[in-house]
């Protein structure tokens, strides 16, 4: 993913998901395509694991859960065993840094649900690094959903 540009982002939902429900099993897939230049916001009850292949490795998966408090947890793959550990480590390094951008696909792309959920929006989000080499299997705080959508300096 590179920088987000709320122009290059499509949103496709995936029924029974629509703009404003269902919030019990939402999941997002975000991906970006190099040849399209377009990121794509797959939006569902289940995620879009065919989106996240090898030719697109950079997705990110995300979906709110609630067991005592409302959180976003995603996760992304930062290898399967393909690369050598010095190269793991610079993509988990690349990969944490474009985590943000993702966000602000998710906000964006989303808004309208988010708006008919505003308790949502401080709920905390946690990204889990996939990996096989131990170094990089790692969770991380993300902020809130408010914070990525007043980079927009949108209100809900």
């Amino acid at each position: 993913m590179v920088d987000f540009n709320p122009k290059m982002l499509k949103v496709r939902f995936i029924l029974p998901a629509s703009p404003t429900e269902p919030l019990k099993g939402r999941k997002y897939t975000l991906t970006y395509s190099d040849r399209t230049n377009q990121h794509i916001l797959d939006i569902g009850t289940d995620f879009n694991y065919e989106a996240v292949t090898e030719k697109l490795p950079d997705g990110i998966i995300i979906e709110w859960q609630n067991d005592w408090q409302y959180r976003l947890a995603g996760r992304v793959f930062v290898d399967r065993g393909e690369y050598t550990v010095e190269e793991a480590e610079e993509r988990f390094n690349q990969l944490r840094n474009k985590i943000a951008n993702g966000l602000l696909g998710v906000a964006f792309g989303d808004r309208l649900f988010l708006s008919n959920y505003p308790l949502l929006l401080d709920a905390p989000i946690y990204f889990f690094f996939e990996s096989n080499y131990s170094a990089f299997k790692q969770c991380y705080y993300y902020g809130t959903l408010k914070q990525y959508l007043n980079q927009f300096q949108y209100e809900i």
